[in-house]
């Protein structure tokens, strides 16, 4: 099907990016080996993070990387958090093990301020998302697999304490590496009644 581009240097629909971009999707840490992103990989990936929309040029996000020497430490935090849950040592044991998940580990924060009133809490929310998603599609044209996991934990008052400044919250750890299988073909989504268009409500 052809489609019109203006001359503004818009990306025709049948690019190689978009079309990497439509066949994005996580990848679990169970399906990934080394190596990860470099150093410069994850900067050229916040960079993408940092094209995301973002009223107010707030950047209500910021990342930090775990490093292999500080799993094990994260291991005690995710042990804490399961113990405080009143989990069976078996399930302590897995808790453990999720500190290990991936090569490369990313934990993101965000920071919601709620006295700006221009760009009230969910435009912010708004942002870190955004932020987010183009991160993790950046490592994905780079041919890497990614995948966010959160849950209870990222509340418990240790791991807060760990990894959080004052008035931030934990979102989740993004765990990146390199994907063990090719990405299985998936039918496209369902996109009927995602995009209307609108009319004056009857009265």
């Amino acid at each position: 099907m052809q489609t019109h581009t203006p001359d503004t240097g818009a990306i025709p629909a049948d690019s190689m990016p978009l079309t990497a971009l439509l066949s994005r999707h996580s990848i679990g840490p169970r399906w990934m080996v080394a190596p990860g992103p470099d150093d410069d990989q994850l900067a050229l990936a916040v960079q993408a993070a940092l094209r995301a929309p973002n009223h107010g040029r707030m950047r209500p996000w910021r990342m930090v990387t775990v490093s292999e020497a500080q799993r094990p430490a994260l291991a005690d935090l995710f042990e804490q958090f399961a113990r405080d849950s009143g989990k069976s040592e078996e399930d302590v044991a897995i808790e453990r093990e999720r500190a290990f998940n991936g090569p490369v580990l990313v934990a993101w924060m965000a920071r919601i301020d709620t006295g700006v009133a221009k760009v009230p809490p969910h435009e912010q929310w708004i942002c870190v998302g955004g932020a987010l998603s183009n991160f993790m599609n950046a490592l994905h044209f780079m041919g890497y697999g990614a995948k966010i996991l959160s849950g209870r934990k990222c509340q418990h008052p240790a791991l807060v304490e760990a990894f959080c400044a004052p008035g931030e919250q934990l979102v989740g750890f993004v765990c990146i590496g390199t994907p063990t299988r090719a990405l299985e073909p998936r039918e496209p989504d369902e996109a009927t009644g995602l995009l209307q268009a609108w009319s004056v409500p009857a009265r």
